[in-house]
């Protein structure tokens, strides 16, 4: 199955995607939109033009496990986003993703404008290789 991963943040949501034998999370691009539905929008053309038949959008969650004043925002996203592609939508655990792709973009040396320009879609493919070690795990 391909399945889509999203971190969606107010101005910078990263995407990443893997292929049909779910074997491998690569980072696709990171969307630059501070417009919420226009967001919504241009990840959802990018799922088509992915053909993406799950999409998993990153849940802030606390570190005690309860949600983040942003949770709301990525459930509502997720929402509109099932909305407009008809594709499964499902909520994921992002903690510490950030932190986690500052390190691995700390490993290999990218700084300034790179950095801050992957940092997100490398999230993304974080989420999406946590979901898959999940769905791997419990068949």
């Amino acid at each position: 199955m391909i399945i889509m991963s999203v971190d969606y943040g107010d101005a910078r949501t990263g995407i990443a995607v893997c292929g049909a034998s779910e074997m491998m999370a690569s980072p696709v691009c990171t969307v630059f939109e501070y417009n919420f539905e226009k967001c919504v929008e241009k990840t959802a053309a990018i799922a088509k033009e992915q053909g993406a038949e799950c999409i998993v959008v990153g849940l802030p969650l606390n570190m005690n496990g309860t949600e983040t004043e942003c949770a709301e925002k990525c459930r509502l996203f997720a929402e509109k986003l099932k909305d407009l592609t008809g594709i499964e939508t499902v909520m994921w655990d992002e903690r510490s993703t950030t932190i986690s792709a500052h390190a691995y973009l700390n490993n290999t040396n990218t700084r300034g404008k790179k950095r801050k320009a992957v940092v997100d879609s490398v999230a993304a493919v974080i989420i999406l290789e946590s979901y898959l070690a999940y769905r791997k795990n419990n068949k």
